[in-house]
Order: structure tokens, then sequence, then C-alpha cells
């Protein structure tokens, strides 16, 4: 899986932080992805955290299998 945030409309609310804070940093007005490309173990955490973006500027791509 890799994560994307849209920094046009990412805000900095923190909520991906809460939920998965060894994935996410918030900032001011933005956040930073601190592993764009986790492993399975923090899918949760990380879903959770796209789910709760108060303006949905996260999304998860998940990797294509050989």
């Amino acid at each position: 899986m890799r994560i994307e945030v849209d920094r046009d409309i990412c805000q900095g609310h923190g909520m991906c932080e809460m939920e998965a804070p060894d994935i996410f940093r918030a900032q001011v007005d933005t956040v930073d992805i601190l592993d764009a490309s986790p492993d399975a173990s923090h899918r949760d955490a990380v879903e959770r955290a796209v789910q709760y973006c108060p303006t949905q500027a996260l999304r998860i791509i998940d990797d294509e299998k050989d």
C-alpha cells in the first residue's frame, strides 16, 4: 500500500496523526507522511486515518500484485 495526501485540501487537522502517529505528523496547515509505504501491520490505523480525515485529503493506493 502507498499513502498519498492532497496538499491542496489538507488543513493539518491532525486526525491522521491521532490514528496513526507512526505514519503521519501534522503541521500547522498540512501533514507530513513519515512512511508513505508502510507494511501491512499499519493498515488498520492508516484506514482509520483516511476515514476520519475531515477534508478527505488522504488516500490509500494498493500495490499491484504480480
